[in-house]
Order: structure tokens, then C-alpha cells, then sequence
């Protein structure tokens, strides 16, 4: 039988990078003491107010067919979020989707195709490849450097631009190293952009989650307004994933000529979901806040707790709710140490090979267990490289 070659393209770009954590549930089930540090699912509880917004919309009979827009108490809701960014914002920038993953996809099968390109920082997100390469686009990757806090820089950009590149998908603050780009490092990248007419999609997802600086964005440039899409969702800033309830915004013309494709792959988000994400952007939630100060805290936690760990440099974010760990001191790589802490310690990271090339000897902590949870997979990681010193000193 014949299958269209879009199954080609994402094979082993779906589950694939999430072997090890689905290993670890496995595990985890079967009985294993695992702690497990894989995703960045909030755990912290949604607030109480926005499931009884839930609760009313749907006993007022709010569960009915949208729109392929959204309903509009949600698009007046993000149109006041993004005017206070930038006051020439109304309803008609605005699509609503269920999460910032499928509000990705439709953005980019709205601009690339088949013999287009992509330009995207490495590390990057594990699912952007997929994204990308289901158009039928070329993802080119730019090196993110440690050494620039892996914060894109422009002249890096600059020379990975091909006569194919159509889009530089940004990603601020950063999943998996917690960057937060400067307004200025924006504005040089967005000159590149103007210079290569490139369309900007930055996702947005940890906005209300930088503990270190300042977020900035190039939707807020008036000089990048015309070329600038923003993705984003309640996933992150109100620790509600599993509601799926996302957006774009970008130009009128854009959002316009977008709709049709938004409504031959879905026709509408759920009213009583996006009556619940009005009120969330509507009212003083506290969540992000939480979870700012506790994720934060967290990451020095897991910087302290491995200073004497051997060959092991915890990498503090700015932003989000992961931390990053360089293990090419030991003599592995990512993906290796990753595997054998799992078989050995039972604690259950991200290889950073899931995330690309730039990130093949790093592993990604997830901030998202008690504080407990923290300092004991602090002691595992601890006790795992003090084995590989030991090893390396008997070959020795």
C-alpha cells in the first residue's frame, strides 16, 4: 500500500525523542522507585476559579459548535493582552486553537512549503522538526552557543540564510536552556529578517515565566509588526496543559488568509474551554507567580545540590521550568548519561540529543517535582558520576 510521503518526513519525529521517558513510565509501573524529570507538565494546580469558570460555562450550555476564529469573549480577552504590547492590536490579528502545538503547525503550513526553509535555533524544541518538516520545509539549523547564553545572534543567523529560507522560528524564553532574548539581540535579528524579507514566528509560551531579565519580543517592534506571528497558549502561565487552549497573533492579512486553513483542520476551539481561558487572561491569577519564584528557587537548588558532583556543570536558566546539566565532563554523552541514570539511579531526565546537535552532551531537568524529589535526584546524579569516576580511574 502507498502512503503519502508526509509520513516519511516525520518518521522518528514523533514519540521517538521521548524514548527514554516513556521507558520510565514503563518502569514506573512496573513497580521501579523512579523519579521522574522528563516533562514540563506544571505541578501546580490550576486555579480553583478557572475550573468553576469551566464548570459555569458548560452548565450554561456552553459546549456547542464555535467558530473557526474563536468565540469572542477569548478574542477580545487576547486582543487587550497583546494592545497592551502594542496598541494597534484588535480581534481580527487573533486565531484561537486548542494549544500552542497545533497553532504551530497551522502558522507554519500557512507559510512553507515543499522547497522552503526554516531557520531555527539548535537546541531546539523537540517537536519543531516535525512541524517544520511536515510542510515539506527545509529546517535549517543556527547554532545557539553557551557562550552567548544560547541566545540567537544575528551574525549566526545571517549566515545560515539560504535563497530557500522563508521563516526564523524564535523561541523565547528558550525550552530547553531557559534563555531570554534581549530587545536588542531582537532588534539585530529582526534586521536580518527585514534584510532577507523573512516572516518572524516567535513562540511566546514561557512569557510569565522569566525570573532573570527582562522579556522582549519582537511582536512589540514596530519596525517587525508586518512580518511577526506570535504563538502561545495557558499551557505554561496557567499551569493548565491539558485544557489545549492556545493562540496566534499576528498581521490582519495573515490571520485572514490563515483561517481557511484553521478551518479545514478544525472548526473551533470549545466555548466552555475558551470561556475559562477569557476569564484566565482577564482576572489576577496568581500561578505564573508561583511558579516563577518556585522554579527558580528549584534551579538553585539543583545547582547546589550538584557542586561536588564530578564532571557535571548545572547550566541556571533565566527563564521557564527546566535546567540544563553539561555532562561531557564525564566522558558521556547526553543521551548516554541520560540512559544510564535511568537503569542505575531510576531518575528519568531528557537526553539532550532530543533537542538537537548543540545540545548532544547535555541533559534536561525538569523543575516540576517537590523540593524533596529535587534533592534526592540531586544525590543520584551525584552517586551515578562518582561511579563513572571510579570506572575511569580502574581503566586508567
Amino acid at each position: 500500500m502507498r502512503y503519502a510521503s508526509i509520513t516519511d518526513r516525520l518518521a522518528n519525529l514523533g514519540s521517538g525523542k521521548w524514548a527514554l521517558h516513556l521507558r520510565a513510565r514503563q518502569m514506573k509501573k512496573e513497580g521501579a522507585d523512579i523519579i521522574e524529570l522528563t516533562i514540563g507538565e506544571p505541578d501546580m494546580p490550576v486555579d480553583p476559579s478557572l475550573i468553576a469558570e469551566a464548570q459555569r460555562a458548560m452548565n450554561a450550555g456552553r459546549y456547542r459548535y464555535s467558530n473557526g476564529r474563536g468565540e469572542p469573549a477569548v478574542l477580545d480577552a487576547l486582543a487587550a493582552k497583546y494592545c497592551k504590547r502594542r496598541p494597534d492590536v484588535t480581534t481580527g490579528n487573533v486565531l484561537c486553537f486548542p494549544g500552542t502545538q497545533t497553532a504551530l503547525f497551522v502558522v507554519m503550513l500557512g507559510l512553507v512549503e515543499a522547497g522552503d526553509a526554516v531557520l531555527v535555533g539548535d537546541p531546539l524544541y523537540a517537536t519543531y522538526e516535525g512541524v517544520i518538516r511536515s510542510t515539506g520545509a527545509e529546517q535549517i539549523t543556527v547554532p545557539l552557543r553557551a557562550e552567548h547564553g544560547f541566545r540567537m545572534q544575528a551574525e549566526d543567523l545571517e549566515r545560515a540564510i539560504t535563497p530557500q529560507s522563508r521563516v526564523v522560528l524564535l523561541n523565547t524564553p528558550h525550552n530547553p536552556t531557559g534563555a531570554v532574548l534581549t530587545a536588542r539581540e531582537i532588534a539585530a535579528i529582526g534586521e536580518v529578517c527585514l534584510k532577507h524579507d523573512l516572516w518572524i514566528v516567535c513562540d511566546e509560551v514561557y512569557e510569565e515565566l522569566v525570573y532573570n531579565g527582562t522579556f522582549a519580543s519582537p511582536f512589540d517592534n514596530p519596525v517587525l509588526a508586518e512580518r511577526t506571528i506570535v504563538v502561545s497558549s495557558i499551557s505554561k502561565s496557567h499551569a493548565a496543559p491539558g485544557f489545549r487552549s492556545g493562540w496566534a497573533v499576528g498581521p490582519a492579512d495573515f490571520t485572514n488568509r490563515l483561517l481557511a486553513v484553521s478551518e479545514t483542520m478544525l472548526f473551533g476551539v470549545q466555548p466552555f474551554i475558551a470561556d475559562m481561558t477569557a476569564y484566565a487572561l482577564s482576572n489576577p491569577i496568581e500561578t505564573s507567580a508561583r511558579m516563577r519564584e518556585t522554579y527558580s528557587s528549584r534551579a538553585q537548588r539543583i545547582v547546589s545540590g550538584l557542586a561536588d558532583a564530578y564532571g557535571v556543570a548545572p547550566i541556571p536558566p533565566d527563564a521557564g521550568m527546566f535546567i540544563l546539566l553539561d555532562v561531557r565532563g564525564t566522558g558521556l554523552t547526553g543521551e548516554e548519561f541520560a540512559w544510564a541514570l535511568l537503569e542505575e539511579e531510576g531518575v528519568a531526565v531528557m537526553p539532550g540529543s532530543s533537542f538537537g546537535d548543540e545540545a548532544r552532551y547535555l541533559i534536561r531537568i525538569s523543575l516540576t517535582v517537590p523540593d524533596e524529589a529535587i534533592d534526592e535526584a540531586c544525590r543520584r546524579v551525584t552517586a551515578l558520576a562518582d561511579r563513572i569516576s571510579t570506572r575511569k580511574e580502574r581503566r586508567a
